[in-house]
């Protein structure tokens, strides 16, 4: 499946609100419920364009959470949240009539009959040649667009070679990748510009690396959801006390990295929990020294622990 260049408008933020642990392992009506609820009215009373959900995020429970908050806020609001189709729980199905069941499923925690963009979300479960031949899970997304029922549609998944075989079909108004365009590595960058060079809007993930870059070197530190070997977390420490060296922190520096790249549109930031908002606000507005980014460059290539090979 081909199609021409995309030059869809999403109009997306410098940064995106990502929810996936919003109301995780709560319960209908619950005070928990409430509590993950008042989470989610903060980040729509912020200025960011998007909240991030996903159809699979904290087994449905992100998106039935956000479902309340718009039931409260309004039509204005429900043209924030973007959502992700995903595999049948289970069966783990991912062909056509399994995308239109998720955004069914979706629409109907959200409360709402159209979301400004759907994402394709980890498509591990078929092969690439099934998620664009036909009856597949991308003629599920396209169908959605064409019917207006969606106003763009991208791929959010991880592995480098994989996203470009999705993006070169020139099908998608979008791509996001995450812990692939961070200080530790880089190689989402080639995906991007391409993706930019075919009017594609570039979502950039986890830019702390699933909490290293945000935590700094500790005990039990991952990336990309894997322990941190000796080296990566050595080097670091020379991040860490780079950045101190210039009066700024390592998740400032981290953020910053993103927010700064012409290769990327917004920057995809977690976001589940209270005060965590503002928290957010305060690293985007911190002043990050110019001299830095060559200081950063001197520690020279980071250890990336991402192996991405199986799917090349």
């Amino acid at each position: 499946m081909t199609q021409e260049m995309r030059t869809a408008t999403i109009g997306a933020g410098p940064v995106t609100l990502g929810t996936s642990g919003l109301g995780a392992r709560t319960a209908p009506g619950s005070a928990d419920e409430e509590a993950a609820v008042e989470v989610a009215l903060d980040l729509f009373a912020g200025d960011h364009t998007f909240l991030d959900t996903s159809n699979n995020y904290a087994g449905g429970r992100s998106e039935a959470v956000l479902g309340l908050a718009l039931a409260r806020l309004g039509p204005e609001a429900a043209a924030r949240v973007v959502s992700k189709v995903d595999h049948e729980p289970g069966t783990r199905v991912f062909d056509r009539d399994r995308v239109l069941r998720s955004f069914d499923e979706t629409t109907a925690r959200l409360g709402v009959d159209h979301l400004p963009l759907l994402h394709l979300h980890d498509p591990y479960s078929v092969t690439f040649e099934e998620a664009v031949g036909p009856g597949g899970a991308v003629e599920g997304l396209v169908e959605l667009r064409e019917a207006g029922r969606v106003g763009a549609i991208g791929v959010a998944a991880a592995p480098v070679p994989l996203m470009a075989r999705y993006v070169r079909t020139g099908v998608f108004d979008a791509v996001l990748i995450h812990n692939r365009f961070t200080l530790v590595d880089q190689s989402a960058a080639p995906v991007f510009a391409e993706a930019k060079e075919r009017g594609m809007t570039v979502f950039n993930a986890a830019p702390f690396g699933s909490g290293l870059l945000a935590k700094g070197p500790h005990d039990g530190a991952v990336y990309d959801y894997r322990p941190a070997g000796a080296d990566l977390l050595a080097w670091t420490r020379r991040l860490q006390e780079t950045c101190a060296a210039h009066g700024v922190s390592l998740p400032a520096v981290a953020l910053h990295y993103s927010l700064r790249s012409p290769l990327v549109d917004s920057t995809v930031v977690g976001v589940a929990s209270p005060g965590r908002r503002a928290q957010l606000d305060r690293l985007v507005a911190t002043q990050v020294p110019d001299e830095l980014w060559d200081a950063v460059d001197a520690l020279g290539p980071a250890p990336s622990p991402v192996d991405d090979s199986a799917y090349a």
